[in-house]
Parts: C-alpha cells; structure tokens; sequence
C-alpha cells in the first residue's frame, strides 16, 4: 500500500483530499495543526499534530520516507524548502498554490487591483501558460509565485504538481463568499442589488474538485502546473440563482452598470469589473480529469453555512470574511439607495 502525507488535513480542501486518497487505497497520514479528525475519513486515517513553523515537523510527518505529500497549506519560499529538503525522502508531491499568481501583459494582477484601472485583463480562459507575478515575501501572490519558483528548483528531484486554485468554496472554508446570499436569504431579503449588472465571473473551484485533481496527480506523478477550478464559471447573478435554487426561495435582482453605487451597495465576495476564467483543458487532457460543475457542491455548502449561523453571529463565526467584507449586510445602506434610486 502506497503511503502519502496531507499537510492541512484539517482543513476545507485537506478534508476531501484525505477522503479521496483514502478511497483510492492510499494509506494515509492527515497531519495539521490540531491534529483533528474528519468523521467521513477511513478508520485507517493516521491523525498527527504538525507545527508548520518546525522544519523538524514536515520531516517527522515524513518519517523515513513516504510516496507522497499533499501540501495543501503551503505559502511561500519557505515551505517549499521543507519539502524540497526531504527529496530523498519522498516520491512526488501535490501543492494548491493559487489563481492569484496571474498577471495581465500590462502587469496587472491581484495585487494592483486597488489601484486605478488596477484590475487585471486576463484572456477569457486564463491558460497556464499566462505570465505570472514576481516571486517576493511583500504580497500573498508573491509568495505563492516564491512557493512555486521554488518547487520548480527540484525538477525531476521531485516531481511536483503544482494547482493554481480559484475561487475555493465548500464547508469549512474561512472565507464562505456563499455567504452573501445564503444570509439574504434566510434574513428575508428577497430583492438585491447587484454591480456590474451582475455578470461578474471569478472562477470558484469546489473543495472535492481540487481532492480530485489531487487524486488523478498523485496516480500519475510528474512536474506540472495546473489550473484548478470547477466545470463551470458561474456569474454572480447566476450564483445568487443557484442558491436561490437549492434554498427554495425567489428573488429579484436589480442589476447596476459598473461598480458599486454608493459604496458597497451591490457589491458581492464575486464582483470585479473583468473575468477571471481559468483554462481547464490541460486538467483534462493530462490527467483526465473532469470538475463537476459549480452548483453540484453547493447543497452541502448551504446546510453548512445555515447551520453556522445558527449558531453565532456570522463575524464571529467568519472573522477573515468579516475583515475582507466588513460591510457585506449593510442592509440600511442598500434600503436608502434604493429609496434614492
């Protein structure tokens, strides 16, 4: 039996991706910070605690030697070094690294988009091909390219897969931009405003399709970069549709040209002003793989998230959501544009 260690098993996508090696007939170590335990996982799931701020952790996890290491939380130079500084230890790796690693050809990416027309003009998909940023320590997208800058160093050493994730949902994510109307709706809110007419696209990618990339990656090792995402890139308004549909109610959207009028009226964790579509077809072409499409995750997600916030209040439960969208249910603001509008 083939052994692989998960790195961040406990959390949104290291869940699934120990289910699905586990169902491949992996024998698997899930290690993470709390040393937690998924109740879908396999009675034969190894538990172990890991400090990622130890070197020593991610060798111990490793023990004398492994065929593979998921490393689902890994974020800069620094983490890859502890893989790479074990090569002779293990067989091949999968690594989630992230869409933000893209930049347009006028240098624009996640990191300008605060700035004047900072927003990124990707092609419509956004092949792996696509230049990326800088690799650096100043920015989350600069250790992401760091991360994987150093990965490549190792080449054939260890073969890596390396996934550039979108949009990642699914339960236990920290940042659950379903949110946004799975509250709407259970707080009674059956109309919404939307920016940008609400045709946005920022290409999410479910939790199981990633465990599944993984999966497919880890059969067939190789040095390789991926795009990782769902079969589908869903606007905002069809989002909010998809939901709607899963929770059983109906509401009317009113769609805005252009950015959020008034502040932050309209404005979803989806919004931006340009698509951002990832290319799929090297997934397929090279491991066969083929991503379910958005809404199959979402009934799971759904239930999840209602019966969070059941039990507290949604910035307690969600606190990087709450700083990254700390106005997300100004509910006043939006009745008195509407009242002006």
């Amino acid at each position: 039996m083939k052994r692989a260690v998960v790195i961040g098993a406990s959390g949104q996508i290291g869940r699934p991706v120990v289910a699905a090696l586990a169902r491949d007939g992996w024998e698997v170590t899930a290690a993470s910070r709390g040393g937690g335990r998924d109740a879908s996982w396999d009675a034969g799931v190894r538990v172990v605690r890991l400090d990622r701020s130890d070197d020593g952790a991610v060798a111990a996890a490793v023990g004398d030697g492994c065929d593979l290491v998921v490393d689902v939380v890994a974020y800069d130079a620094s983490h890859a070094r502890q893989l790479t500084s074990l090569t002779d230890r293990i067989g091949s790796a999968v690594v989630v690294s992230s869409v933000e690693v893209y930049e347009d050809g006028a240098g624009r990416g996640f990191d300008t988009m605060g700035e004047p027309d900072g927003f990124p003009a990707y092609p419509v998909p956004v092949p792996e091909s696509q230049s990326a940023v800088a690799p650096g320590t100043a920015t989350y997208a600069a250790r992401k390219a760091a991360l994987e800058h150093e990965l490549g160093l190792a080449g054939e050493k260890l073969p890596t897969t390396v996934l550039r994730a979108g949009a990642v949902h699914g339960p236990y994510s920290r940042l659950p931009r379903e949110l946004y109307f799975v509250k709407r709706n259970l707080d009674g809110r059956r109309e919404r405003v939307l920016a940008y007419r609400g045709e946005s696209r920022f290409h999410p990618a479910s939790a199981r399709n990633i465990a599944e990339l993984v999966r497919l990656a880890a059969a067939r090792p190789g040095s390789r970069v991926l795009n990782a995402a769902d079969g589908d890139a869903p606007t905002a308004d069809e989002i909010g549709a998809a939901i709607d549909a899963v929770m059983g109610v109906r509401t009317r959207t009113t769609p805005v040209d252009g950015p959020p009028p008034g502040g932050t009226v309209g404005q979803t964790p989806w919004s931006v002003p340009r698509p951002v579509v990832l290319d799929m077809s090297a997934a397929e072409r090279e491991l066969g793989h083929r991503p379910a499409p958005y809404a199959a995750g979402l009934p799971e997600t759904v239930e999840w998230l209602t019966r969070a916030l059941r039990e507290r209040d949604w910035r307690e439960r969600f606190p990087v959501l709450a700083r990254a969208y700390p106005a997300l249910f100004d509910y006043a603001a939006e009745d008195a544009w509407r009242a002006r509008a």
